[in-house]
């Protein structure tokens, strides 16, 4: 079985197109992987008798010669999208019991292309947190672990809010996982476990069925094994959606045709910008030290990196912080009790409301909404909303002016590697520094990977990021294929399923 396991989804499908294994000896492989794997948490609920159904009808396309992109490669669904007769509750208690008639954008596309379901993936709950704690399911558990230093024995954190995803990645109890990305969901527990992760343009993965955070912000994107995985997943992910008023309507550049290019011609000529402002007060050496070598990597394979600035880079994390809870505010206003998910009984509406949603919210949601209510209530609107808003296009304008010299940028994914579980989650500011580097990409809606490049001091994975322009997510798995080259990364976590 380790064999199996073992296979990137492109080698897999290889194998698949060539009979030497069949989707049903996949999919066994990985069920058992998960069940191998369960001390994780990683999975909220498993779906394995479908997924045999699933590789069964694969084998049959597979030996018909219609085999789709995907077929027959084994998917774990982030609880945030909704999946059609499979519960889903984004990990909230307040979305126990709701089973969507309907099927996300996102996924149908993965089960037209052949993708088998194994389950649906543990999260943040409604995707808020950096640490995978506040699911109503309890903590994921990182597959990683230190091997020295004073992290040694402690429980990880896979990051988050797609920390289960990503922990079922490094386990090996899947072999492609879709995430959703925010301010950083999908790239930082990528970086942390290992893996590569992806947050392409917004609006080129569609947003219908996937449960709203911030709806302005919110984005789908792939968690991979490797680059290559990614180019292909990302390729069945994205489609325009007439049915997402924010879905765009522009074809995805050949993704996989840009991964061939770079490993084979390398990326000369290509301008790589290095921003001032993402040395950050208290950077660890090993992150500035790491973020230098992939300077050096790049340019001997061609590029020509420059120094650039983004002035307005440290208003990014205060902004995101007004802007997000704002819009969850009202995202999470429909939770009430009265149409889906759970509902206490009380002596009025009013107090029905207030106790179904005391009892159906977790701490972290609940301050999320709190603060999202008052910056957006009379006499802060303007002091707080606007002005988060104004700075965004601050921020938007200072990609835009870059852009204009460089192809990409080159900056860390998160400041630290992985911490203790618990070790933050007691202070939310602490959490939130974890976006430092991921949200400034999410308020410009530009796509950004993230992409393994080393180990920290005490074993543990740490990722450099890459940042392009609107649309250019190939230009993003040029330069990530080039990074995943020459750090030649070993991705098998010490509690991967074997």
């Amino acid at each position: 079985m380790s064999d199996i396991l073992s296979m990137t989804a492109v080698a897999a499908r290889q194998a698949l197109d060539n009979k030497t294994i069949s989707a049903v000896e996949l999919t066994e492989a990985y069920i058992k992987a998960a069940d191998d794997t369960a001390d994780n948490n990683a999975y909220v609920l498993r779906t394995s008798d479908k997924a045999m159904e699933m590789a069964k009808a694969s084998d049959k396309r597979l030996a018909k010669g219609e085999a789709g992109l995907l077929e027959g490669i084994p998917v774990g669904v982030k609880d945030m999208f909704c999946t059609k007769g499979v519960e889903t509750t984004a990990s909230s208690a307040i979305l126990k019991g709701f089973v969507p008639p309907y099927e996300s954008t996102v996924t149908e596309n993965l089960w037209q292309d052949g993708a088998v379901m194994l389950g649906k993936i543990n999260c943040d709950e409604f995707a808020m947190g950096s640490a995978n704690e506040t699911s109503a399911f309890g903590a994921v558990t990182n597959p990683w672990t230190a091997s020295e230093g004073p992290l040694q024995g402690k429980a990880l954190t896979p990051g988050g809010s797609s920390g289960g995803s990503a922990a079922a990645m490094a386990a090996r109890s899947t072999l492609l996982a879709p995430g959703t990305d925010t301010g950083g969901s999908i790239r930082q527990p990528a970086a942390f476990c290992g893996l590569v992760g992806m947050k392409p343009t917004y609006g080129r993965c569609s947003r219908r069925g996937i449960v709203a955070f911030a709806s302005s912000l919110d984005q789908a994107g792939p968690i991979t094994r490797d680059v290559a995985d990614c180019a292909l997943m990302m390729t069945s992910m994205s489609s325009y959606d007439s049915g997402d008023s924010t879905s765009i309507d522009a074809p995805l550049p050949d993704l996989m045709d840009a991964f061939a290019t770079a490993k084979n011609k390398g990326i000369k000529g290509m301008r790589i910008g290095i921003p001032d402002e993402y040395t950050v007060d208290g950077m660890p050496d090993q992150i500035a030290s790491l973020w230098d070598t992939g300077r050096k990597w790049l340019e001997d394979a061609g590029a020509v990196c420059v120094p650039v600035s983004l002035p307005h880079t440290q208003y990014a994390l205060p902004a995101y912080y007004i802007i997000a809870p704002a819009e969850a505010s009202s995202n999470l206003a429909r939770y009430d009790g009265v149409r889906y998910g759970q509902r206490v009984d009380g002596a009025s509406l009013d107090d029905m409301y207030a106790k179904t949603r005391g009892a159906g919210f977790g701490d972290e949601v609940k301050r999320r909404i709190l603060i999202g209510t008052y910056v957006l209530s009379a006499g802060y609107y303007d002091a707080y909303y606007i002005k988060a808003q104004k700075v965004r296009r601050l921020i938007q304008n200072d990609f835009t002016n870059v852009f204009a010299d460089v192809d990409a940028l080159l900056t860390p994914s998160t400041p630290s590697a992985a911490f203790a579980l618990g070790d933050e989650s007691k202070d939310p500011l602490s959490m939130f520094l974890n976006d430092v580097f991921t949200v400034p990409a999410n308020l410009a809606g530009i796509p950004a990977i993230s992409v393994p490049a080393g180990l920290s001091s005490d074993g543990l994975p740490l990722g450099l990021q890459l940042i392009a322009p609107s649309l250019r997510e190939d230009t993003l798995i040029k330069g990530a294929a080039i990074l995943e080259s020459a750090a030649g990364f070993d991705h098998v976590a010490s509690g991967a399923a074997s």
